[in-house]
């Protein structure tokens, strides 16, 4: 079969163009280079720093102790009477309802925190569940120095290996309270979700 002149042109660019490749513009746009540069500050730091510009409340503690003595000063002088938590570590300690609906707020672990962009990440294989951390009003969420990565990719690798060939059914991450703006454009808080986030971060592992 006969090949036109036309095609035969055009046959003739491509084997020039393969013979000769032009090297790319951004080499390293390849995903060889990471987007962002590695982190400049502890990450405790820069978490906290970026956790509150959303609007999250941030608090430092010692340890266990000083972990309980915050929490449960904060409970106090917001007057909440009904808290919800499922997690075997600390339901002894907070929890003094079984039901979900109708607490004034859920205390949660996490998987990891993100710093670089001031990120809970939570997945449905917790002794919490789905709902605990956006079903509540107010979301306590209480957490180790040991569980601060930079970026997101860091977490998913972590989540990889945590769960190998098992990853849960869910994972989410949260950057502090619920917010939309779809409503006339105006920022509003608390819709989907809690309107009030505490992070509580404990200088210990996790045991």
């Amino acid at each position: 079969m006969a090949i036109s002149a036309a095609k035969e042109n055009i046959l003739k660019r491509i084997r020039q163009a393969l013979s000769n490749p032009v090297p790319l513009p951004f080499p390293l746009s390849e995903g060889a280079a990471p987007v962002f540069q590695p982190a400049g500050d502890d990450l405790d730091i820069i978490f906290a720093e970026e956790f509150t510009k959303l609007q999250g409340k941030f608090a430092f503690c010692m340890d266990e102790t000083d972990l309980q003595l915050q929490v449960k000063k904060l409970i106090a002088e917001k007057e909440w009477s009904k808290i919800y938590c499922s997690e075997d570590k600390w339901n002894g300690q907070f929890s003094n309802t079984i039901h979900l609906p109708g607490c004034d707020a859920s205390v949660t672990g996490c998987e990891w925190l993100v710093a670089r962009t001031g990120t809970i990440v939570m997945s449905a294989a917790q002794q919490s569940g789905r709902t605990a951390s956006v079903y509540a009003p107010v979301h306590i969420c209480i957490a180790y120095t040991n569980q601060l990565v930079y970026d997101n990719k860091d977490a998913l690798r972590a989540l990889k290996e945590r769960y190998p060939g098992n990853m849960p059914s869910l994972v989410t991450f949260a950057s502090g309270p619920s917010r939309t703006a779809d409503i006339e454009k105006t920022l509003v808080t608390g819709v989907h979700g809690p309107k009030e986030v505490y992070l509580f971060l404990v200088d210990a592992p996790a045991s």
